[in-house]
């Protein structure tokens, strides 16, 4: 490994962020001028169009047969978007969860991830899965935006000032090109830098793909959902996050098995360890978003606690450090049992007012 592999892990970062920027800020424009709510610009626009990097790297990974890379930026990113992002944004500023996301959008999160344990239990998720999750993202995405069209009659006066003008389609136009073309350039460097990575210090495709990949691609979730929270629009904040999980999973993950020959295989750690943490962590939002539709600071604290004792998990696992089953036993015995009790508290509580 060269310094300039790292340069091109770091240029291809560098590209993703940019062309996701570009690619969200010209697709938003033409959502408002379309009278799409901000809850649903969210949900699909800006959720779509930051978890881009997610689709390009994924399906690149894919084509060039390294599929331990696309399953596990799906995985990581979808885990990553939970615990770290959620976590973090609530931490910035407490979240305010519309009741659309807690009655309609968690659920369907919460079911296509249980969807995809399910696809995942034969040890590969097969192109007719693929193509199954693909055409949910169709139905998902025409019905949600007919729904907000329909229902929501208010969206001029709920959206920022500066989002009602309409800009020059061209100009929109110019921007999600670049954006497509960065996102490209971008996601073909990080693939070949963080592939070399791996190689060099004989980490496994899919602990690379679960941290390194996972979390650059998840910077424009990180950096959209944060600064929404903190300007106050944290129907965008907590609707990029919800839509960008639904997101890879119908898209990215089954464009993925599309694209791949034989589908797209899951290795044996993923199926006991990272599938069932997605799993879990998706399942935790139902209590939280439903204790007075809200998430609390101290809530977020807890799911970045989580993502950092995740990662710490995998890079222990990958090292073969000794001090992992200590990990195990305290997380296992005493984090996991307090939680569960802090978190029936919580909704104990809620249902009581």
């Amino acid at each position: 490994m060269t310094w300039l592999t790292l340069l091109l892990l770091l240029a291809g970062f560098v590209l993703l962020i940019g062309g996701a920027e570009l690619l969200v800020r010209g697709a938003a424009h033409l959502a408002v001028d379309l009278g799409i709510s901000p809850l649903v610009v969210g949900l699909t626009v800006v959720a779509f169009g930051t978890s881009a990097p997610e689709l390009a790297v994924s399906v690149l990974s894919a084509w060039q047969g390294q599929a331990g890379i696309a399953l596990g930026n799906v995985v990581g990113s979808n885990i990553a978007n939970i615990l770290l992002i959620l976590g973090l944004s609530a931490l910035a500023a407490p979240l305010v969860v519309a009741r659309q996301v807690v009655r309609l959008e968690v659920p369907i999160m919460v079911g296509i991830s249980a969807l995809t344990y399910f696809f995942a239990g034969d040890g590969r998720i097969s192109r007719a899965e693929g193509l199954l999750l693909f055409a949910g993202l169709i139905v998902y995405t025409v019905w949600t935006v007919r729904r907000s069209r329909r229902e929501n009659r208010q969206v001029q006066e709920e959206l920022p000032a500066e989002a009602r003008g309409k800009s020059r389609r061209s100009t929109q136009l110019l921007q999600i090109l670049g954006g497509l073309l960065l996102l490209g350039l971008g996601s073909r460097w990080l693939v070949n830098g963080a592939v070399t990575i791996a190689r060099h210090f004989e980490v496994s495709d899919l602990i690379i793909g679960l941290t390194v990949v996972a979390i650059g691609t998840s910077l424009p979730e990180l950096a959209t959902s944060v600064l929404a929270s903190l300007r106050g629009q944290r129907d965008i904040a907590v609707g990029n996050i919800v839509g960008s999980n639904i997101f890879n999973i119908l898209s990215v993950l089954g464009l993925t098995a599309l694209f791949s020959p034989a589908g797209v295989p899951v290795p044996t750690a993923a199926l006991d360890f990272d599938l069932p943490v997605m799993l879990a962590a998706t399942v935790a939002c139902l209590p939280i978003f439903f204790t007075g539709h809200r998430i609390e600071r101290w809530e977020g604290g807890l799911f970045c606690f989580y993502y950092l004792a995740y990662t710490t998990f995998l890079v222990l696992m990958a090292t073969h450090h000794p001090g992992l089953p200590q990990l195990t036993r305290a997380m296992v015995y005493f984090v996991l049992p307090l939680t569960v009790v802090t978190l029936g508290v919580s909704v104990w509580h809620s249902l009581r007012r």
